[in-house]
């Protein structure tokens, strides 16, 4: 069962989130978590053109990331963008690429995430470090660093996506196993519950 960011990013607020997910079940109306994807994607969609404005024609790439390409590659960012290994797949706001000036001469890639609020829980981070290390597992190389650009003042926030690989391995585990039952996981409420696109669905279920 392919793990992709989305159901990584669904599991870190609630397993029968995500498993739900995987099923492809039908998400009901919630109007406040409509409007966090509403708020989420005007973001990322203002901040990616914001770069690209930025940046040069052949800066700019849209693409996925092949790792025979990368080592001729001349882009500076790939911009929504997938990387996928094994059974992992994330779809990336932005990769920067920085040539490297050291003996080994390997470049360095850099997974970016935009998003909307001002304040980050801990799962932004998990998300981006998620990034990093699909990207680690296709290029065979370490990703140990990330950034989320987030907030009105476009606050940018470096992560040490390394710190944080022992953790992403344990819950892919947790995530690969939950996704291979046949029976949905054993539903705890929580906090997220009444902003969950999922939630009368789950009431009804619980019921």
């Amino acid at each position: 069962m392919l793990i992709t960011s989305d159901l990584f990013e669904a599991y870190l607020k609630c397993q029968t989130k995500c498993f739900l997910r995987s099923l492809g079940e039908t998400a009901t109306e919630n109007g406040y978590s409509d409007w966090v994807r509403a708020q989420q994607a005007s973001y990322r969609c203002e901040e990616i053109k914001r770069l690209i404005q930025k940046s040069s024609q052949t800066e700019c790439v849209t693409r996925s990331i092949d790792r025979e390409e990368v080592q001729s590659a001349k882009w500076r960012f790939a911009v929504e963008t997938t990387a996928r290994a094994q059974n992992l797949e994330s779809t990336i706001d932005v990769v920067e690429r920085l040539t490297s000036e050291g003996q080994d001469k390997l470049d360095l890639f850099i997974p970016i995430r935009f998003t909307f609020a001002n304040k980050l829980h801990k799962d932004a981070k998990l998300v981006l470090a998620f990034d990093a290390f699909v990207l680690s597992e296709l290029l065979r190389r370490e990703v140990g660093l990330g950034k989320i650009i987030h907030g009105d003042d476009r606050t940018t926030l470096r992560v040490k996506t390394a710190d944080l690989v022992s953790e992403v391995r344990r819950l892919t585990e947790k995530i690969s196993a939950l996704l291979c039952s046949n029976s949905p996981p054993e539903l705890i409420l929580n906090r997220h519950c009444p902003q969950c696109e999922f939630a009368p669905a789950i009431v009804v279920r619980r019921a």
